[in-house]
């Protein structure tokens, strides 16, 4: 190993040249929840407080675990969350606080539509 590879860490999603089994490519409908996040990620980009480089740099902050456990656009959200309380935009306690109204508003109209969300 070169002194540059030693000095250059591989982020998670950095899989370029590494052995795997061929990218299966498969065209599927976005669910809504994930059409509401690309359109979250254009809204906060248009009003400058995330661009792309800093979500780039958000998701590649989660980690291997994170990454490799989450699908794309639970990256995104996470990636959002993170940023937005980095900048005092967000705070955590409100946002749970958030959750839990929403959750508990669908799980009153039908207890079926929303699954239990770790605590």
């Amino acid at each position: 190993m070169t002194t540059t590879e030693q000095q250059v860490k591989r982020l998670p999603n950095d899989i370029g040249g590494l052995p795997a089994a061929p990218i299966q490519q498969v065209e599927h409908p976005l669910e809504p929840w994930e059409k509401r996040c690309h359109a979250l990620a254009d809204v906060l980009d248009y009003h400058k407080i995330i661009n792309t480089e800093e979500k780039r740099r958000g998701v590649e902050a989660l980690g291997a675990e994170m990454v490799n456990s989450l699908s794309y656009y639970q990256r995104w959200i996470v990636a959002f969350a993170n940023i937005l309380f980095q900048k005092g935009i967000l705070v955590p306690g409100e946002l749970a606080d958030k959750m839990d109204e929403v959750e508990s508003r669908f799980h009153d109209s039908d207890p079926s539509a929303v699954a239990p969300r770790d605590s």
